[in-house]
């Protein structure tokens, strides 16, 4: 049996327990779980607030500092394809101890900039290390959960780690008034290295008898094997058309409700706020309703609850009917569908070939961030002075993303 990802009655009364069941090790596991995926989004959001200021500082232009953004995107993705593998031969905690070690000489790297480029290139080099932190933190979780146990697993994770993009502006604005924009890289040299020291209390969660050699033969030969699972693409797809609709969100809102609906920007902080936190809400709801319904229900729900606020932001957006009020209606309950679909989606795809977990967190990784990539540049590709762009790839994103989710229901009645 290769795809186990319907999560049945009768297999989830077969899951095993794992070691995060156990009350000495399940606490510290899920936090330490929870720090190495906040590594995706801390890396970012503590130094926005001082992109201005580091522009001046490093005698570059506005547009070799949006490079720090989308070369650290870039190696973000890209990296995740070697660290998936190379794990699945090695374990978990060499990994992620390597990529700990390259986030700290990336941020010091950071730091100690003196050029533009230079931080770019520090900057990839931190992307390098963050990825094999979130990739690995993934692939423990199926290590250690199967079934819809492992999608409540990971909506905690996701609530938890939802407090970095939350709170990370705001922290960087403090440090930056306080200290300086160095200040902000040198305290991301800190978190890496106590996450570094916790490494000490995390149990290897994949035995050297489960274990498999890494050829780049065997690496293709696995990704091959998992481009060819269809149920695997449908999962993927899913998450992958909601990370678009969701980067376009994110590149696009600025500016839709600053420049073209003339919002306070300390309003626009907290309108994006609201969003983090009714997505914290629904990943706990998806984590208390996986106790009666299966995975692939909850993503199809999922689904349909971004097809319909896509459809409402689109409409917002076309000829501005419904003006300011039901746009931010719209992306407020587009960004809280996220609980629904991006843990279902992941716990699904991991679940299709367990054997493979490390290769598959790194290729949906990989896969969704280079989508999401894609869904910020079709914003900046059409933008035409209106919030209409956003508005339109968040809306076919997320008829995307409903499909892509019918089709993950269709595969699970064929077999």
């Amino acid at each position: 049996m290769n795809q186990i990802g319907v999560a049945s009655a009768e297999r989830d009364a077969q899951e095993k327990p794992g070691m995060g069941d156990q009350p000495q090790h399940g606490l510290r596991i899920l936090l330490i779980l929870s720090a190495l995926l906040a590594f995706a989004s801390v890396s970012t959001d503590l130094y926005l607030p001082a992109m201005p200021i580091m522009a001046t500082s490093l005698h570059a232009s506005d547009g070799v500092l949006a490079l720090t953004v989308s070369g650290y995107l870039a190696g973000f993705s890209g990296g995740q394809l070697f660290w998936g593998p190379f794990s699945d031969r090695f374990g978990r905690r060499l990994p992620i101890a390597i990529g700990c070690l390259l986030f700290i000489a990336g941020a010091a790297g950071c730091a100690l900039a003196t050029t533009g480029t230079a931080m770019v290139c520090w900057r990839v080099v931190q992307a390098l290390g963050a990825c094999a932190n979130v990739v690995l933190a993934r692939a423990m979780v199926r290590d250690l959960y199967e079934g819809r146990h492992a999608a409540q697993k990971m909506s905690t994770l996701m609530t938890i780690m939802a407090v970095a993009p939350l709170a990370g502006p705001t922290v960087g604005g403090q440090i930056l008034h306080l200290f300086s924009w160095q200040a902000i890289f040198w305290t991301l040299v800190l978190f890496g290295s106590l996450t570094l020291a916790s490494l000490m209390l995390l149990p290897e969660t994949l035995p050297p008898e489960q274990r498999s050699p890494t050829s780049m033969r065997d690496i293709a030969h696995r990704y091959g094997v998992l481009l060819r699972t269809p149920k695997f693409l449908a999962y993927i797809a899913t998450g992958g058309f909601f990370y678009a609709g969701t980067f376009a969100y994110i590149a696009g809102s600025p500016f839709a409700y600053i420049a073209y609906h003339h919002v306070d920007p300390q309003w626009y902080g907290a309108l994006f706020g609201a969003g983090v936190v009714g997505l914290m809400v629904t990943n706990q709801l998806n984590a208390r309703l996986l106790n009666r319904y299966d995975i692939d229900q909850l993503l199809m729900a999922g689904g349909l609850l971004s097809a319909v606020a896509g459809s409402v932001i689109a409409i917002a957006t076309w000829k501005d009917w419904g003006g300011l009020p039901l746009l931010i209606a719209g992306c407020f309950v587009f960004v809280t569908a996220t609980g629904f679909v991006l843990a279902n989606a992941l716990t699904g795809a991991l679940n299709c070939l367990p054997k493979f977990a490390g290769t598959a967190s790194a290729l949906s990784g990989a896969l969704q961030y280079g989508a999401g990539m894609l869904g910020a540049a079709l914003v900046a590709k059409f933008a035409n002075g209106t919030p209409w762009p956003m508005g339109l790839v968040v809306g076919v994103c997320s008829l995307g993303c409903l499909l892509s989710a019918a089709c993950v229901l269709r595969t699970t009645h064929k077999n």
